[in-house]
């Protein structure tokens, strides 16, 4: 009877180390996967800002052509590029200020852009030009894409960051290293509405 008892006894407890050992590596397994969700998102956005960037010295270049006397236009374009070019390749933003990097240089070539295409509506001839008809219309796509993947980016954080943050996962997250990822948010002149005057 007793060594019935010790089998039992040892059984439970080979049963509970089986279940403690399951319920960790399930949810670190499945943090790993949300985080991995979020760098695939990540580079989805990544993806749509080189798709602009290869296609701005294109549009540079042909309103170049028409609009030779615009050239702090054309250098403001440039440097923004640039800038965005810098803060591209340096992977998912960490915290709030490496995610507030990456939208100030995207939303100064952004900037860049518009004033560009506003340069291109004082030329009538350009603004008929198939080229940069051509090209106007895949920057906009191109713009609706990085809408798209940053919404997508946001929705895979949101999941990452509920999970991490609710119990127990949390000390499994707080234990492995796993942190908050930050979230696009809407710049401060998104935040009100443009004035309009005629």
């Amino acid at each position: 009877m007793k060594n019935k008892n010790l089998l039992i006894a040892g059984a439970v407890i080979v049963v509970l180390i089986f279940g403690a050992y399951r319920f960790f590596v399930g949810n670190y397994n499945s943090i790993v996967a949300y985080d991995e969700a979020v760098e695939a998102s990540w580079a989805q956005v990544q993806n749509q800002y080189q798709r602009r960037l290869d296609l701005i010295p294109n549009l540079v270049a042909t309103v170049k052509g028409y609009a030779t006397h615009e050239h702090d236009t054309f250098v403001q374009v440039t440097q923004a590029r640039a800038a965005a070019e810098g803060v591209a390749g340096a992977g998912v933003p960490k915290n709030a200020q490496e995610m507030e990097s990456v939208q100030a240089a995207q939303n100064s070539l952004t900037m860049g852009v518009r004033s560009l295409l506003a340069v291109a509506e004082n030329y009538p001839e350009l603004k008929a030009n198939q080229n940069f008809l051509a090209l106007q219309d895949q920057l906009e796509g191109t713009e609706n894409r990085i809408a798209v993947a940053r919404q997508d980016y946001n929705k895979a954080v949101q999941k990452y960051n509920t999970f991490i943050r609710t119990f127990p996962q949390s000390v499994i997250a707080s234990r492995r290293g796993f942190e908050k990822r930050p979230q696009f948010a809407a710049s401060q002149e998104a935040q009100s509405a443009p004035k309009v005057e005629f």
